[in-house]
C-alpha cells in the first residue's frame, strides 16, 4: 500500500499556533464511520454523542519539560537536548543538536552547573545515550530547566506550559502530549459522567516516534518505534465489564487506541492488567479488537496517524472529511480541532 494514498492538501495557515483560550469551545467534526456522513459542531457538545454505558478511555501521560539548552563544557558550544526514554537510573536516550558535536565523553553543562550530563553513548537516528548528574530530585531540576518539546510545526512560543498538558496528566515520561484530550476541561469531564458514562486511564508514554514521518514509499516498510504502556486491573476489569454489558468502549487519541488494541490482540480480545512496550502499527486492513469509536485531533498528510484513522473508518471516508476540514477552515494538529469517529 502506497504511502502517497494518504497525501492531502493542507494550507499551512490551518496549522494551529497557539491553543484556544477555552479548551472545549474547538471546533468538532462526527464522523459516522459506516455511512461516511459528516456532522459538524463545537467539541463541548460531544455529551450529545454519548451514551450511558459508553466508557471513554484517556491516556494520562504528562508530558515533560523535555527540552535542554546546555553548553559543551570545553568550547561553550551551545547544545540542544530532547529527552526521549529513560533506560535505567540517570541515563537516557535523547536527540541532541547538532549531533556531530556531541561524541562518547562529551560534558554538557545546564542552567550554570545545575544539571550535568556526559554522553556514553550513540543509538539508532543519530541519538545520544546521557548519563545526568544533579543534586536532589532529577523531576524538580528538569521544572526548572526545561521547556515543552512543542512539535516543529509550532513557531509561537507558548505562555502557558500547562495548555501542553491534558488537566488529568498525571504520570510523567512523554515527549509529546496525548492531543486529543487537550479539548477536555475539568467541568466537561464530571457532565460526561453525570450521563453515566465511564472514564477511565491508560497510560502510554508517547515518543518522537509517534510523529516521524513515513520515509518509506509503501507503508509495510515502515518500523514504529516502541512506546511503554501500563493498563490497571481495575481499568481491565471495567473494560471487560462495559463490554459484556453492550457499551462503547471509545478511545480519546491514537496513543489510546494503539494501547487498547495491543492488549486485546496480545489476549484474544480480552483486557488484562499489563504493561510493556508496543511498536503496533494500525493501518487499513488492520482488524479492530477494543475499540468501537474514537475521538482524535486532525494529523499531518502521510502520516502513520492519518494511516490509523483510516484502518477505523476507511480512507476514503477519512480523505473526504479531512478535504471538507480544510473547506471549512478547521484547525489542524497538536492544538486544532476535533474529529469524533462514531
Amino acid at each position: 500500500m502506497k504511502v502517497d494514498l494518504f497525501d492531502f492538501h493542507l494550507p499551512e495557515e490551518l496549522i494551529a499556533q497557539v491553543p484556544l483560550e477555552n479548551r472545549s469551545e474547538s471546533r468538532l467534526m462526527v464522523l459516522d464511520k459506516n455511512k461516511g456522513d459528516l456532522e459538524h459542531t463545537i467539541f463541548k457538545n460531544i455529551t450529545d454523542y454519548l451514551q450511558p454505558g459508553d466508557c471513554l478511555v484517556l491516556n494520562d501521560t504528562r508530558v515533560l519539560p523535555a527540552r535542554l539548552f546546555g553548553l559543551k563544557e570545553d568550547t561553550g558550544a551551545k547544545i540542544e537536548v530532547l529527552l526521549l526514554k529513560q533506560q535505567e537510573g540517570d541515563k537516557w536516550e535523547t536527540l541532541v543538536k547538532p549531533a556531530k558535536r556531541v561524541k562518547v565523553g562529551t560534558k554538557i553543562t545546564f542552567g550554570d552547573g545545575l544539571l550535568t550530563a556526559v554522553c556514553t553513548g550513540e543509538s539508532d537516528h543519530g541519538g545520544r545515550i546521557l548519563e545526568f548528574s544533579y543534586e536532589g530530585i532529577f523531576y524538580e531540576v528538569l521544572d526548572e530547566l526545561g521547556e515543552m518539546p512543542l512539535p516543529p510545526y509550532i513557531k509561537e512560543q507558548l505562555d502557558d506550559q500547562d495548555r501542553y498538558q491534558t488537566v488529568y496528566a498525571k504520570e510523567r515520561g512523554s515527549a509529546a502530549a496525548p492531543t486529543a484530550g487537550l479539548h477536555f476541561t475539568e467541568a466537561l469531564l464530571d457532565e460526561i459522567r453525570a450521563k453515566g458514562v465511564h472514564i477511565t486511564f491508560i497510560t502510554l508514554h508517547v515518543g518522537l516516534g509517534t510523529f516521524r514521518p513515513v520515509s518509506a514509499e509503501s507503508i509495510e516498510e515502515h518500523e514504529m518505534h516502541a512506546e511503554f504502556y501500563i493498563m490497571s486491573e481495575g481499568t481491565a476489569r471495567l473494560l471487560n465489564d462495559v463490554r459484556a454489558q453492550g457499551g462503547r468502549i471509545i478511545s480519546v487519541g491514537t496513543t489510546s487506541t494503539r494501547t487498547l488494541e495491543t492488549i486485546a490482540r496480545d489476549h484474544d480480545g480480552e483486557f488484562v492488567p499489563s504493561s510493556g512496550w508496543t511498536d503496533i502499527f494500525i493501518f487499513p486492513g488492520f482488524e479492530f479488537k477494543a475499540i468501537d469509536g474514537m475521538i482524535t485531533n486532525f494529523h499531518l498528510p502521510k502520516s502513520t496517524l492519518i494511516m490509523l484513522v483510516s484502518a477505523l473508518a476507511g480512507r476514503e471516508n477519512v480523505l473526504h472529511a479531512y478535504n471538507t476540514a480544510v473547506k471549512e477552515h478547521y484547525r489542524f494538529f497538536s492544538f486544532g480541532d476535533a474529529m469524533f469517529i462514531k
